[in-house]
């Protein structure tokens, strides 16, 4: 069977969406292939997979054979229609608004100025300034002893081979397994983890070795080979894929070798952290918090050490190619992250430049860090919460460094969609509890299972819709489906004991489906009564998302707890225009008077009923429009952890103008 699609994945089958990708076609027995301009490739192989190049926009057809073609097909389908495929637990946004918490700076290295002092011109891959002691990581180069097998030798060499890949996979899988790893970290972790397993790779080193050549000799000429073919496609992104595999295939050698790689653990606190390059797994398991800066020989803004580097706030300069030797005996190094510059034991003048920056940016972070633990309030007193829109339990520990106020959306389809089940009751029970002890007393949202169509996840059937932004989705799939919403309510009540659990339905379009959701929390409050399980009420709300919700607000507050209000979506169905389609992207502006009026709409009837009215889009978090929504009765700001620090100021401005 075979069904072709238009790719929506945001930038395409990149290193991360293509791992999530292969883990879903691994999860049928079905052999999958993907197809894009006649040429087929396993899509159980993210290494061919990301060497297709499948772009956004691209047509790609799926092909399945097997007794379960036809879920294949559906779900994989289902997937590339996603535009957030692969990307959510980046904590890339969604509806809600979350940012993306790194972008790459633009591609092209701003030219050095000419202010006399020396620098080395790179690449420009994290912003920000730095200037510490240097600490040289240039671990020795693994050379293949190009020792020849005898035929009596091939097998062991093979069985040596694959217990070093083994080996590799452990030892990330227990990277994987630490609770301080960050959600992108995590991700840039478990595609290293498919590269080291992937077929081309393992295939082609037992090809090797099978000739004749040693183990070690193996990996390093088949990870060239495999790196050739990434730096030979026309995208900058695949490009620097070449860099992951060969730091794969330098720690398959090492375990090989019986060896360990040189350690980071040493670096000194500031230190800015020079090498040739470094591997992503070796770059995210080391002390990021004492690392001042990177600079690099290899790599660029697309570079998973970039991403790192970027999501952790470490200015790097990468790409220095040859002129990273300049570096190897320094004493100190001052880099900008910003323009690409590095400066070598840098002079009185430029130490004192790089002084100042660095104590206005302190000033900066200084100055909203005082705002963590800061209640705003309005010039009436009534306290404004500023709480954190999160996906995992794994950004807790960001919203609460942030002074997060709570959770105003908790978005509950991640949990769903990082297994190969439908999670139980039980384990969701044990998530909602976790979030709401973590932010007790402060109040948690969580959002009902929010999917339709473009979010497959396994155990849900979609049906095939030609704008599944405007089908079955949010509350109409869970009212259609009372086994899975009955399992999710039941453990939302179990969750609630804890005090401060709340719970929004989201797509919601009609008083009708809030009393039937009604209907069902009552049946899943008299079961669990039955049976003895300990659990209590909670406030239901509901995310104003749709023009009708708007329309119908007055009618809807007397029904529910609160509003909460999904700016992102709001604003593309009022503007009748997609908000992933850059040729409409102009009219998808919170600040159109039709959008803006929707949402005084909105405050109105919420204020008038005496129930909380809150947002949760990302225009929550914008300094220039947090005093309107106030003005309009908002009593609560959702967004993500970046912005609630000078969310928190603007309010305390406002404030004290008054």
């Amino acid at each position: 069977m075979e069904r072709s699609t238009i790719v929506r994945v945001h930038e395409g089958l990149h290193a991360r969406p293509a791992t999530r990708f292969v883990k879903l076609a691994k999860g049928f027995e079905s052999d999958v292939e993907l197809v894009k301009d006649g040429k087929a490739v396993s899509a159980k192989s993210s290494v061919k997979l990301m060497l297709l190049a499948v772009k956004e926009n691209q047509e790609v057809t799926v092909r399945a054979n097997g007794a379960d073609a036809i879920e294949a097909i559906e779900a994989l389908i289902g997937y590339l229609e996603n535009p957030r495929a692969g990307l959510d637990d980046e904590n890339d946004g969604g509806d809600e608004g979350s940012e993306a918490a790194a972008p790459a700076p633009k591609a092209t290295p701003a030219a050095a100025p000419t202010d006399g002092t020396p620098k080395l011109q790179g690449v420009a891959a994290s912003e920000g300034v730095a200037i510490g002691p240097a600490f040289a990581h240039f671990p020795p180069e693994i050379e293949g002893p190009g020792r020849r097998l005898q035929a009596d030798e091939i097998e062991d060499e093979l069985k040596r081979f694959r217990g070093a890949v083994a080996s590799v996979q452990s030892r990330m899988d227990r990277t994987l397994a630490e609770s301080n790893l960050s959600a992108g970290d995590r991700g840039i972790v478990a595609a290293l983890r498919d590269i080291a397993a992937d077929d081309s790779l393992t295939g082609e080193v037992e090809r090797l070795i099978k000739g004749g050549d040693d183990a070690v000799s193996a990996v390093i000429a088949a990870a060239a080979t495999i790196a050739a073919d990434f730096s030979a496609v026309d995208d900058p992104y695949l490009n620097a894929r070449a860099d992951d595999v060969h730091a794969v295939g330098r720690q398959i050698c090492l375990a090989l070798l019986g060896q360990d790689e040189v350690s980071l653990e040493t670096i000194p606190q500031g230190a800015i952290l020079i090498a040739d390059d470094i591997g992503a797994w070796d770059l995210a398991r080391a002390p990021l918090k004492r690392i001042g800066g990177v600079v690099c020989g290899h790599g660029g803004a697309t570079s998973h050490i970039a991403i790192i580097a970027r999501s952790h706030g470490i200015p790097a300069v990468l790409g220095l190619g040859d002129k990273i030797n300049e570096l190897r005996t320094a004493r100190e190094v001052a880099i900008d992250g910003n323009a690409g510059h590095v400066i070598v034991d840098p002079d009185e003048t430029a130490r004192a430049d790089f002084t100042r920056r660095l104590e206005a940016a302190a000033q900066e972070r200084a100055g909203l860090k005082v705002f963590k633990n800061v209640t705003p309030t309005r010039a009436d007193g009534t306290v404004i919460e500023v709480a954190a829109n999160i996906g995992s339990l794994e950004e807790i520990e960001a919203a609460q460094e942030a002074g997060a106020m709570g959770v105003g959306l908790f978005r509950t389809e991640l949990l769903f969609m990082r297994h190969m089940h439908l999670p139980s009751e039980e384990m969701q029970a044990e998530t909602y509890s976790a979030l709401a002890r973590a932010f007790a007393p402060h109040p948690v949202i969580v959002r009902t299972l929010d999917i339709g169509g473009d979010k497959p996840i396994a155990g849900i059937e979609f049906p095939a819709e030609e704008n599944p932004f405007l089908g079955w989705r949010g509350i109409r799939m869970c009212l259609d489906r009372p086994d899975i919403f009955k399992r999710q309510l039941r453990a939302l009540l179990r969750a609630a004991v804890h005090g401060n659990i709340k719970v929004m339905l989201p797509m919601v379009s009609e008083i009708g489906e809030v009393r039937r959701t009604r209907a069902l929390v009552d049946e899943c409050a008299g079961e669990l009564n039955a049976e003895g399980v300990r659990h209590a009420s909670f406030d239901l709300g509901v995310m104003i998302e749709t023009p009708a919700a708007v329309l119908i607000a007055p009618a809807l507050a007397k029904e529910v707890g609160f509003f909460s209000i999904g700016t992102n979506d709001l604003t593309q169905y009022i503007m009748a225009a997609d908000r992933l389609n850059p040729t409409v992207a102009k009219l998808n502006d919170v600040t159109n008077p039709a959008v803006m009026s929707a949402i005084e709409l909105t405050a109105k009837a919420g204020v008038a009923a005496g129930i909380m009215v809150g947002m949760c889009g990302e225009a929550a978090g914008r300094p220039d429009l947090i005093p309107t929504f106030i003005g309009m009765g908002l009593t609560e700001l959702s967004m993500s952890p970046a912005s609630i620090q000078r969310a928190k100021k603007t309010i305390a401005a406002m404030a004290a103008e008054r």
